[in-house]
C-alpha cells in the first residue's frame, strides 16, 4: 500500500465524506447522529493506521472489529421501537439519491485493483456490477421524486435489486480477503480493507448502503397501509410521490 498514488486514498476519503454527508441529509439532519459516525470513523481510522487490521491469522478475524459493530448497529435499529422510528423517519429521496457514491467507489475499487490491492473480481471487469446501482439513482430519483412517472413499485424493485448487487460484492470481497476463510482470489487477495483509509469501507460506506436500501424497503413496504406515523412532515410529502 505504500506504493499508491495519493489520488486513490484522497479519492476514497472524499466519496466516504459524501456518503456521511447525505445520510446526515437523510436523517434530517441529525447532529447525533453525524457525532457517531464520525466518532466511528475516528477510531477506525486509528485502529488502521496503526496496522491492527494487517494481522490475519487470528480467530475470531479481527477484520469482525470492522463489521460486527455496523450489522449489530442495523439489527437494533429494526428491533426496536426508537431504531424503527429513527428508519421511518429517513427521507426516502435522499435514500435513493445517495447511492450515486457508488460509482467513485467502484472507480477506487479498480484504481486499488491496478495496484495490486484488490482482486479484479471485485472490479466491474469482474463479479462486480455495482455501478449499476450508482449509475442508475440519479436515473430513478428523477423519474420518481421529480417526474413522478414511476411508482412505489418500481422503487421497491430497483432498492431490492441494488441491494442484491451490494450483498454479492460483499460476499465476495469477504472470502477474497486474507484469513482463515478465505476462498478466492489467493494470488491477488483483498488486501485494501486492512488499511486506512480503507477500512471504512467495510465499517461505514457499505453499512450505510446497505442500510439505506433497508430502511427504504421497510418505508415502502408499510405504504400497502398507510405512510408511518413517526415519519416528519416533510418526509410525507416525499413519499407521497411514489404512491
Amino acid at each position: 500500500m505504500e506504493n499508491l498514488p495519493a489520488y486513490v486514498g484522497i479519492t476514497f476519503g472524499l466519496t466516504t465524506g459524501l456518503m456521511v454527508w447525505l445520510f446526515y441529509r437523510a436523517a434530517n439532519k441529525s447532529r447525533r447522529l453525524l457525532g457517531v459516525l464520525l466518532m466511528w470513523l475516528l477510531v477506525q481510522g486509528v485502529v488502521g493506521l496503526s496496522g491492527f487490521y494487517t494481522v490475519t491469522d487470528t480467530l475470531p478475524p479481527r477484520f469482525l472489529l470492522l463489521v460486527g459493530p455496523p450489522v449489530l448497529a442495523i439489527a437494533a435499529l429494526f428491533c426496536t421501537t426508537r431504531g424503527q422510528a429513527f428508519l421511518d423517519g429517513l427521507r426516502i429521496d435522499i435514500l435513493t439519491l445517495l447511492h450515486v457514491v457508488r460509482v467513485p467507489l467502484e472507480m477506487v475499487l479498480y484504481w486499488l485493483f491496478l495496484h495490486g490491492a484488490v482482486p479484479e473480481l471485485m472490479t466491474f471487469e469482474g463479479r462486480n456490477w455495482d455501478i449499476l446501482s450508482g449509475l442508475s439513482a440519479p436515473i430513478v430519483f428523477y423519474l420518481i421524486f421529480s417526474k413522478r412517472q414511476l411508482g412505489r413499485k418500481a422503487l421497491l424493485a430497483w432498492n431490492f435489486i441494488c441491494m442484491g448487487l451490494a450483498v454479492a460484492i460483499v460476499v465476495n470481497a469477504v472470502l477474497s480477503a486474507p484469513s482463515p476463510f478465505q476462498q478466492f482470489a489467493f494470488s491477488q487477495p483483498n488486501v485494501a480493507v486492512q488499511y486506512f483509509p480503507f477500512v471504512w469501507l467495510p465499517a461505514c460506506v457499505v453499512p450505510l448502503a446497505l442500510l439505506s436500501h433497508l430502511a427504504a424497503i421497510r418505508q415502502l413496504l408499510l405504504q400497502k397501509t398507510a405512510v408511518p406515523s413517526t415519519v416528519r412532515a416533510a418526509n410525507s410529502q416525499v413519499v407521497s410521490a411514489v404512491n
